[in-house]
Protein backbone atom coordinates (compact mmCIF):
# COMPACT_ATOMS: atom_id res chain seq x y z
CA UNK A 1 0.00 0.00 0.00
CA UNK A 2 1.57 3.87 -1.04
CA UNK A 3 2.18 5.77 1.85
CA UNK A 4 0.86 9.17 0.14
CA UNK A 5 -1.33 12.04 1.26
CA UNK A 6 -3.97 10.31 -1.67
CA UNK A 7 -4.30 6.51 -2.42
CA UNK A 8 -6.20 4.89 -4.89
CA UNK A 9 -8.68 2.61 -4.75
CA UNK A 10 -7.46 -0.42 -6.14
CA UNK A 11 -7.04 -2.57 -3.04
CA UNK A 12 -10.67 -1.71 -2.35
CA UNK A 13 -12.75 -3.10 -5.12
CA UNK A 14 -15.86 -2.39 -2.69
CA UNK A 15 -15.56 1.50 -3.26
CA UNK A 16 -16.97 1.30 -7.10
CA UNK A 17 -20.27 -1.08 -5.49
CA UNK A 18 -20.61 1.82 -2.71
CA UNK A 19 -20.06 4.73 -5.27
CA UNK A 20 -22.60 3.06 -7.70
CA UNK A 21 -25.26 2.98 -4.70
CA UNK A 22 -24.70 7.02 -4.02
CA UNK A 23 -28.00 8.11 -4.96
CA UNK A 24 -29.82 5.67 -2.87
CA UNK A 25 -27.49 6.92 -0.22
CA UNK A 26 -28.16 10.40 -0.73
CA UNK A 27 -31.97 9.82 -0.94
CA UNK A 28 -31.42 8.46 3.01
CA UNK A 29 -29.60 11.59 4.05
CA UNK A 30 -31.88 13.54 2.42
CA UNK A 31 -34.32 12.50 4.87
CA UNK A 32 -31.50 12.52 7.59
CA UNK A 33 -31.47 16.35 7.13
CA UNK A 34 -34.87 16.96 7.72
CA UNK A 35 -33.51 17.09 11.42
CA UNK A 36 -30.96 19.15 10.47
CA UNK A 37 -30.62 21.28 13.47
CA UNK A 38 -31.39 18.63 15.83
CA UNK A 39 -27.95 16.05 14.74
CA UNK A 40 -25.33 16.06 17.17
CA UNK A 41 -22.27 18.22 16.74
CA UNK A 42 -19.51 15.99 16.25
CA UNK A 43 -17.65 17.23 19.24
CA UNK A 44 -20.56 16.48 21.39
CA UNK A 45 -20.05 12.70 20.25
CA UNK A 46 -16.07 12.85 20.55
CA UNK A 47 -15.07 15.17 22.80
CA UNK A 48 -11.38 15.36 21.45
CA UNK A 49 -12.92 16.98 18.48
CA UNK A 50 -13.16 20.15 20.20
CA UNK A 51 -9.49 21.27 19.41
CA UNK A 52 -10.80 22.01 15.83
CA UNK A 53 -14.83 23.05 16.07
CA UNK A 54 -16.18 24.65 19.04
CA UNK A 55 -19.34 25.80 16.64
CA UNK A 56 -22.45 23.89 15.67
CA UNK A 57 -21.79 23.49 11.96
CA UNK A 58 -19.69 20.49 12.54
CA UNK A 59 -22.42 17.87 12.23
CA UNK A 60 -23.07 13.96 12.59
CA UNK A 61 -25.31 11.25 12.02
CA UNK A 62 -23.16 7.61 12.91
CA UNK A 63 -23.17 4.43 11.95
CA UNK A 64 -20.50 2.96 13.21
CA UNK A 65 -17.47 3.55 15.63
CA UNK A 66 -14.38 1.47 16.50
CA UNK A 67 -16.86 -1.84 17.88
CA UNK A 68 -20.23 0.56 18.17
CA UNK A 69 -23.13 -0.24 15.51
CA UNK A 70 -26.12 2.43 16.10
CA UNK A 71 -28.60 -0.38 15.43
CA UNK A 72 -31.43 2.44 15.66
CA UNK A 73 -29.78 5.12 12.47
CA UNK A 74 -28.89 1.61 10.35
CA UNK A 75 -32.02 1.13 10.49
CA UNK A 76 -33.28 4.49 9.37
CA UNK A 77 -30.83 4.31 5.97
CA UNK A 78 -31.42 0.97 5.27
CA UNK A 79 -29.81 1.13 2.34
CA UNK A 80 -26.59 3.13 3.39
CA UNK A 81 -26.88 -0.49 6.08
CA UNK A 82 -26.60 -2.43 3.04
CA UNK A 83 -23.52 -0.50 1.20
CA UNK A 84 -21.87 -0.68 4.80
CA UNK A 85 -22.47 -4.08 5.96
CA UNK A 86 -20.41 -5.10 2.36
CA UNK A 87 -17.09 -3.03 3.32
CA UNK A 88 -14.22 -5.85 5.21
CA UNK A 89 -12.21 -3.63 7.60
CA UNK A 90 -14.75 -1.46 8.48
CA UNK A 91 -14.28 0.80 11.91
CA UNK A 92 -16.06 4.07 11.40
CA UNK A 93 -18.72 5.58 9.51
CA UNK A 94 -21.24 8.24 9.76
CA UNK A 95 -22.36 11.50 7.82
CA UNK A 96 -20.18 14.21 8.44
CA UNK A 97 -21.89 17.41 7.46
CA UNK A 98 -20.05 20.99 7.01
CA UNK A 99 -22.24 23.95 7.71
CA UNK A 100 -21.68 26.92 5.19
CA UNK A 101 -18.54 28.16 6.05
CA UNK A 102 -16.93 25.72 7.95
CA UNK A 103 -13.25 25.24 8.11
CA UNK A 104 -11.10 22.13 10.02
CA UNK A 105 -7.82 23.52 10.89
CA UNK A 106 -4.13 21.57 10.15
CA UNK A 107 -4.43 18.68 12.26
CA UNK A 108 -3.43 14.99 11.72
CA UNK A 109 -4.60 11.63 12.94
CA UNK A 110 -2.55 9.48 15.14
CA UNK A 111 -2.62 6.03 13.41
CA UNK A 112 -1.88 4.80 10.01
CA UNK A 113 -3.36 1.19 10.63
CA UNK A 114 -6.67 2.72 9.20
CA UNK A 115 -7.42 5.10 5.64
CA UNK A 116 -9.88 7.26 5.46
CA UNK A 117 -12.45 7.41 2.56
CA UNK A 118 -15.05 10.45 1.40
CA UNK A 119 -17.86 9.64 -0.94
CA UNK A 120 -19.27 12.58 -1.92
CA UNK A 121 -23.33 12.94 -1.29
CA UNK A 122 -24.08 16.99 -1.44
CA UNK A 123 -21.13 19.30 -2.75
CA UNK A 124 -22.71 22.82 -3.31
CA UNK A 125 -21.51 24.77 -6.37
CA UNK A 126 -19.12 26.02 -7.04
CA UNK A 127 -17.56 22.87 -6.02
CA UNK A 128 -14.30 24.34 -5.96
CA UNK A 129 -15.33 26.36 -2.78
CA UNK A 130 -15.51 22.43 -1.12
CA UNK A 131 -11.98 20.89 -0.65
CA UNK A 132 -9.25 19.12 1.47
CA UNK A 133 -5.79 19.28 1.57
CA UNK A 134 -3.89 16.42 2.50
CA UNK A 135 -0.03 16.45 2.50
CA UNK A 136 0.00 19.61 0.77
CA UNK A 137 -2.36 18.24 -1.65
CA UNK A 138 -5.64 19.64 -2.36
CA UNK A 139 -8.60 17.53 -3.75
CA UNK A 140 -12.38 18.65 -4.44
CA UNK A 141 -14.93 16.74 -3.99
CA UNK A 142 -17.69 15.76 -6.75
CA UNK A 143 -20.93 14.15 -6.29
CA UNK A 144 -21.18 10.30 -6.37
CA UNK A 145 -17.18 9.94 -6.35
CA UNK A 146 -14.98 8.64 -3.41
CA UNK A 147 -11.58 9.45 -2.31
CA UNK A 148 -9.01 7.78 0.04
CA UNK A 149 -6.37 9.67 1.89
CA UNK A 150 -3.94 8.72 4.82
CA UNK A 151 -5.16 11.25 7.75
CA UNK A 152 -1.95 11.18 9.81
CA UNK A 153 -0.62 13.48 7.23
CA UNK A 154 -1.41 17.00 7.96
CA UNK A 155 -4.20 18.15 6.76
CA UNK A 156 -7.45 20.53 6.61
CA UNK A 157 -11.01 20.74 5.26
CA UNK A 158 -13.14 23.57 4.25
CA UNK A 159 -16.96 24.88 2.82
CA UNK A 160 -16.86 28.41 1.72
CA UNK A 161 -20.19 28.27 0.36
CA UNK A 162 -23.55 28.96 1.72
CA UNK A 163 -25.07 25.47 1.81
CA UNK A 164 -24.09 21.74 3.28
CA UNK A 165 -21.20 19.91 2.38
CA UNK A 166 -21.89 16.46 2.99
CA UNK A 167 -19.74 12.98 2.53
CA UNK A 168 -19.97 9.47 3.86
CA UNK A 169 -16.80 9.39 6.27
CA UNK A 170 -15.39 5.93 6.51
CA UNK A 171 -12.11 4.67 8.27
CA UNK A 172 -10.99 1.30 6.51
CA UNK A 173 -8.25 -1.14 7.96
CA UNK A 174 -5.05 -0.15 5.67
CA UNK A 175 -4.26 -3.25 4.11
CA UNK A 176 -0.83 -5.17 5.28
CA UNK A 177 0.71 -8.45 5.30
CA UNK A 178 0.74 -11.44 7.87
CA UNK A 179 1.83 -11.09 10.70
CA UNK A 180 1.40 -7.56 10.23
CA UNK A 181 -2.36 -7.52 9.84
CA UNK A 182 -2.46 -9.38 12.91
CA UNK A 183 -0.77 -6.42 15.31
CA UNK A 184 -3.13 -3.92 13.33
CA UNK A 185 -6.18 -5.64 14.41
CA UNK A 186 -4.74 -5.83 18.09
CA UNK A 187 -4.43 -2.07 18.20
CA UNK A 188 -7.28 -1.02 16.13
CA UNK A 189 -9.35 -2.95 19.21
CA UNK A 190 -7.04 -1.32 21.72
CA UNK A 191 -8.58 1.64 20.19
CA UNK A 192 -12.20 0.42 20.56
CA UNK A 193 -11.73 -0.72 23.97
CA UNK A 194 -9.89 2.85 25.00
CA UNK A 195 -11.64 5.77 27.43
CA UNK A 196 -12.15 7.87 24.37
CA UNK A 197 -14.45 5.66 22.50
CA UNK A 198 -16.19 4.54 24.94
CA UNK A 199 -17.16 7.86 26.42
CA UNK A 200 -18.09 8.73 22.33
CA UNK A 201 -20.80 6.03 22.64
CA UNK A 202 -22.05 6.74 25.74
CA UNK A 203 -22.71 10.44 24.18
CA UNK A 204 -23.73 8.80 21.29
CA UNK A 205 -26.32 6.60 22.72
CA UNK A 206 -27.63 9.61 25.10
CA UNK A 207 -28.21 11.37 21.98
CA UNK A 208 -29.93 8.85 20.11
CA UNK A 209 -32.39 8.15 22.72
CA UNK A 210 -33.48 12.26 22.63
CA UNK A 211 -33.50 11.68 19.22
CA UNK A 212 -36.26 8.91 19.73
CA UNK A 213 -38.24 11.13 21.81
CA UNK A 214 -37.97 13.68 19.64
CA UNK A 215 -39.50 11.90 16.62
CA UNK A 216 -42.34 10.45 18.96
CA UNK A 217 -43.49 14.05 19.95
CA UNK A 218 -43.40 14.98 16.14
CA UNK A 219 -45.50 12.22 15.48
Amino acid sequence: MPTTPFITDEKFPWAREVEARWQEIRSELDAVLSYRDDLPNFQDISTVQRALSQDDQWKTFIFHGYGFRSADNLARCPKTAEALAGIPGLTTAFFSVFGPGKRLPVHRGPYNGVLRYHLALKIPEPAESCGIEVGGETRHWREGGGMFFDDTYPHSAWNETEQDRVVLFLDVMRPVRFPFNILNRFVVWTISQSPFIKGARRNQEAWEERFEQLRAGQA
